[in-house]
């Protein structure tokens, strides 16, 4: 995760250059992108309910889902956050939230119909960790910059069509077709490594989750549960839930195999793998 922060700042550095030499639209691009991805930020619990249609449920209408998230919140002394449920078959949970205290944690029908208690306690530890780790603050940051190259790459030649003369220049006397190029590349490889960064912190919630319930094997058959049953979801509502994909406990795909550097998640073997090396530690064999 270092190497990879390492790799974005540096990313930055370099994009922040080239922008600095340019002006007009490049400026446009980076008021636009950071509003986008402020926005993004504070409201990221409610545009992630909405988008997975899901309803906000009260102790009383899920009595066992909030007694679990009550007993794992104490367990690991953070705010307790929304509670909602998705009506989907899709088996699935993610949680989401600019900070602690204005978190949510949602989990679909399907995956309350497939697991058992302790299956579900150890999905629910998982989520509460990126919660408690503020995986949506660290996402939104690496990928702010992703945002702006791609703004300037989709939209850059339209505004900066009119440059400041015929050759499109700016003062510096740099092309915005430069500028344009760079982006393209940053955007690439921005888009790489936040995927990587995405794949530790879902190592990262496993590991946390294992710990916090002691009971890594449930969080395992959870996992082996889910990930055979993807396959069987309609591709019509996998595409449906492919925006919340990175934030899913599962990646909401039922092709069985991924390009390993486009994942939003690690391959189902190496999770297996630290979990069971969690069991030895809490004596808990997968």
């Amino acid at each position: 995760m270092g190497g990879v922060s390492l790799g974005l700042g540096a990313l930055y550095v370099a994009f922040g250059a080239v922008l600095i030499s340019f002006s007009g639209s490049a400026v446009v691009g980076l008021v636009i992108t950071v509003a986008l991805a402020w926005g993004q930020w504070y409201f990221s619990d409610t545009l992630a309910l909405k988008s997975m249609g899901a309803k906000v449920v009260s102790a009383e209408q899920a009595p066992e889902l909030h007694a679990m998230i009550d007993r794992l919140c104490v367990m690991a002394d953070m705010p307790k956050p929304t509670v909602a449920v998705a009506v989907t078959d899709m088996p699935n949970a993610f949680a989401t939230g600019r900070t602690p205290r204005h978190s949510a944690v949602c989990v679909t029908t399907g995956i309350m119909q497939r697991l058992d208690a302790d299956e579900l306690e150890g999905v629910l530890a998982h989520e509460l960790s990126h919660v408690a780790n503020r995986d949506v603050s660290v996402m939104t940051v690496a990928s702010s910059l992703g945002l702006l190259a791609g703004f300037i790459t989709r939209w850059g030649l339209y505004l900066g069509g009119g440059g400041n003369n015929r050759d499109n220049r700016n003062g510096n006397g740099v092309p915005f077709i430069v500028v344009f190029l760079v982006s393209m590349v940053v955007y690439f490889v921005s888009f790489l490594l936040t995927r990587a960064l995405s794949r530790y912190r879902e190592l990262s919630a496993d590991r946390s989750g294992a710990y916090l319930t002691g009971r890594p094997s449930k969080l395992a058959s959870a996992l082996v549960k889910i990930s055979g049953d993807m396959s069987r979801i309609p591709n019509e509502d996998l595409r449906g839930a492919q925006a919340l994909s990175a934030f899913f406990f599962a990646p909401a795909i039922n092709r069985a195999s991924v390009n390993a550097v486009m994942a939003t998640h690690p391959p189902l073997e190496q999770r297996l793998a630290q979990l069971a090396k969690v069991g030895a530690e809490l004596s808990d064999p997968i």
